[in-house]
Parts: structure tokens; C-alpha cells; sequence
């Protein structure tokens, strides 16, 4: 892989891994509902989660989506009833220190089950194996596509998790964080427009 193709992979997983999305959206409320520490199982489920799918998919997973594609349009489907789902429950959450709370952040598991119905997930994994994997030299390349991944994911969930502890302090009005959770709720709803168009 040459040195302009790194740098354009490096781009290319940077900039999708930080730009709004599913994940990016429930960090943010995750960090300013929980707190950085709590949170950190729901970053750590997504980074390994993603980092597996993504691995996954470069090495035989994808190909057998290419030849199904009617399985990519099911787990499309999945993943959009269950990102209006998890709008619904940061619409409704509230405080974590309140006693009435019933909200409570990703657990590890949950974050990395949810990467194999996350719209955004597999448009930017499938996109960056079929751009950047080499066919002459698939194992080394699509590999590299899986390790830059995982730091790019590993800066973005840390980067938005940390954005939602520093907000939580102006947050800490009900009428506030209502107003921000319900925000927060609409945007993951947007976030399925250009997946599934």
C-alpha cells in the first residue's frame, strides 16, 4: 500500500468514525447522563465490536453479504427499529443520580452487539474493505483497514464521551438536559437518513 493510500485511508477512518452517528450520539448522551467512567464499558463495546465486525467482514463476511444482499437489507431494517428504540430510551432518561432514574449506560456487550445493527457501521466497513483492501495484497491490506479503524474508533468514542462529561456540568438543569436528551434522540433518528436511503 502506498504512502498517498495510507494517508487517504487514515483520512477516510478518521473523519467517519468522528462525524455524527448511532455510536457518536449515545456517547455524547452516555458522557453527559453517566459520566466518563461509567461510560467507558459502552467506548470499550464499541471499539472492540466495531473492530470485530469489521474484521469480519474483510475476511469472509462480506463476501457473503455481496452474494445475500437481502441479508444487508434485513440487518439494515434491524438496525433502524432498534436505533428508534434507543432514541425513545434517551428521549426518556433523566439524571443518573436521581432516584426515579431508570436509565442506565451501555453495558460492554450490549455496545458491541449493537455494531451488527448499526447503519453507519456497515456502510463505513463494507465502503472502506471494498475501497482500500488490495486484492494483490488483501491479507496485509485489509488488515490495515481493520487496524486504522480500530485506533480512529478508539479516538472518536473517547473524543465524544469526553464532549458529553464536559456539557454535563451546563446540563445538570432538568429543564436542560430534557431539552438536550430529546436533541440527542432526534439526531440518532436523522442518522439513519443516508444509511438507508
Amino acid at each position: 500500500m502506498s504512502f498517498d493510500i495510507l494517508v487517504a485511508l487514515a483520512t477516510f477512518t478518521f473523519v467517519a468514525s468522528l462525524t455524527p452517528g448511532p455510536n457518536n450520539v449515545m456517547l455524547l448522551a452516555s458522557g453527559v447522563n453517566y459520566g466518563f467512567w461509567r461510560s467507558l464499558p459502552h467506548v470499550a463495546g464499541i471499539v472492540f465490536g466495531f473492530t470485530f465486525m469489521i474484521g469480519c467482514i474483510a475476511f469472509g463476511l462480506g463476501e457473503i453479504l455481496e452474494r445475500a444482499p437481502v441479508i444487508y437489507t434485513g440487518l439494515k431494517i434491524a438496525g433502524a427499529t432498534y436505533l428508534v428504540y434507543l432514541a425513545w430510551r434517551i428521549a426518556t432518561s433523566g439524571k443518573a443520580d436521581e432516584k426515579t432514574t431508570k436509565g442506565r449506560p451501555f453495558t460492554f456487550l450490549e455496545a458491541s452487539a449493537f455494531q451488527w445493527v448499526n447503519p453507519k457501521a456497515w456502510v463505513m466497513a463494507v465502503t472502506a474493505v471494498a475501497v482500500y483492501a488490495d486484492p494483490e495484497n488483501y491479507t496485509v491490506t485489509a488488515s490495515l483497514v481493520v487496524l486504522f479503524f480500530l485506533f480512529a474508533s478508539l479516538t472518536s468514542t473517547l473524543s465524544w464521551c469526553g464532549f458529553g462529561v464536559v456539557l454535563r456540568e451546563w446540563l445538570s438543569d432538568p429543564k436542560r438536559l430534557r431539552i438536550f436528551n430529546i436533541l440527542m434522540a432526534l439526531l440518532l433518528i436523522a442518522s439513519l437518513w443516508p444509511m438507508l436511503r
